[in-house]
């Protein structure tokens, strides 16, 4: 056991000026080299409470914007009319239209859209459901107002279209999507803790959470309208978190393998190395990612109008950012909280700590009692109790003792008054 910790403390004190010489060496690069070689340009563990209050900060903003304004749905969730005609000569507004229709049924429509461009854009107006007498009406004087052509090249009432859309369809596809989120969930879950530990399958679950909780609080705020192709968006971007999260923990699970069996670094700061690592790995997936969906936006708003293209691309495009945040600034923390709770990770923090302040003590040249440098404790009854002289060395002016007997177990030959 000596022996043991005497290694101990010679390693400590080999790496205290390591560590202090890795610091120095890191500080000399700018911050984004030691951002591109992940040699320490964030402090995210040391740093949780913070990154747990802003987690914090954005859960209840979601929440509220759920709870107070609510959320927009499409007409495939609520019901309702859509009419879509040719825009024609292209100088007609969304404006003029509601205002046509406003005046024929006496209510707004919900929406008016114009999608496509050029010669194939089209008007497409939403609204609660219309009757057979609302509609015909709605058709005439669209038809009077801005003489739609249809496909022979004139002018024609028939041009406008319409198409009635039930509420259950809607209902049926949110509960199709509830099944498939349950599902993967629980297979995700079984996965990660096969393969990684249960720790990181918490951590890991309770990041999808995060993320799906606050990509509904920004449609809730920005009042995006929710669309099947929403859904659909929602359940791909919880695949992406995982696949950042799991990039991340596969690191922290390199770098802490056998963290028990060294004193170098805790496992909060082996994390935090990890992190670090990932962290341009990270945002270049995410910009790999980004772009793409920055260009289906495109495509959707400037070629083919507002429509499934755009409303997947902007779930997809709240998910990604979300989800490299939560990877990086909670999950892993998370993580690492969990694992401090445990006694191994607890004995080890303190072994790591406790070396190290005797080897800083021993650098300044201080004499250090450090036999229980590991964290171990004397109890205070021990260390109080009067300490006894080894029993091979005599008290002064004690009387010697002889020896009854030969290292051999033959009497030593002394003789008794009897045998005089």
């Amino acid at each position: 056991m000596a022996t043991k910790n005497r290694i101990d403390e010679e390693s400590s004190a080999q790496e205290a000026p390591d560590l202090e010489s890795s610091a120095a060496e890191a500080s000399k690069h700018g911050f984004f080299v030691r951002l591109y070689t992940g040699t320490g340009a964030f402090e995210v563990m040391g740093k949780r409470k913070l990154w747990y209050t802003v987690s914090g900060v954005i859960v209840a903003i979601a929440v509220a914007a759920m709870v107070i304004r609510g959320f927009t749905f499409g007409i495939d969730f609520e019901g309702g009319t859509k009419v879509s005609f040719p825009r024609g000569d292209g100088q007609t507004t969304t404006q003029q239209v509601e205002t046509v229709f406003s005046d024929t049924i006496g209510r707004a429509p919900d929406s008016v859209v114009v999608v496509g461009s050029g010669n194939d854009a089209t008007f497409q107006i939403r609204a609660e459901t219309l009757t057979n007498d609302e509609m015909i009406e709605l058709r005439t004087a669209l038809f009077e107002a801005f003489q739609p052509v249809g496909a022979d090249g004139q002018p024609s009432e028939q041009a406008v279209s319409d198409s009635a859309v039930s509420e259950t369809w809607g209902g049926q596809i949110t509960q199709k999507a509830l099944i498939a989120l349950v599902v993967f969930l629980i297979l995700a879950a079984i996965y990660i803790t096969i393969r990684y530990e249960r720790y990181m399958a918490v951590a890991a679950l309770a990041t999808l959470g995060f993320d799906l909780l606050v990509t509904a609080g920004v449609y809730a705020l920005v009042g995006f309208e929710v669309t099947p192709a929403t859904v659909i968006g929602l359940l791909t971007i919880l695949g992406f978190s995982l696949y950042d999260t799991v990039i991340v923990f596969d690191k922290v699970e390199e770098n802490t393998d056998g963290f028990e069996h060294s004193t170098r670094r805790t496992f909060a700061e082996q994390a935090n190395l990890a992190v670090n690592q990932t962290f341009m790995r990270s945002i270049n997936t995410s910009l790999i990612s980004v772009l793409p969906i920055l260009a289906l936006m495109v495509i959707a708003v400037w070629l083919l109008g507002v429509g499934t293209l755009m409303d997947l691309a902007l779930v997809q495009l709240v998910g990604v950012i979300v989800g490299t945040y939560s990877s990086i600034f909670f999950a892993t923390p998370l993580l690492v909280s969990l694992r401090e709770r445990t006694d191994v990770v607890r004995k080890h923090t303190r072994r790591v700590l406790n070396r190290r302040k005797t080897a800083a003590a021993r650098a300044t040249g201080v004499e250090v009692d450090d036999t229980h440098a590991d964290g171990a404790a004397e109890p205070a009854s021990v260390a109080a109790a009067p300490q006894a002289p080894p029993p091979d060395k005599p008290q002064p002016g004690a009387r010697p003792v002889r020896p009854t007997s030969t290292r051999t177990g033959r009497p030593s030959g002394k003789r008794t008054p009897r045998n005089r």
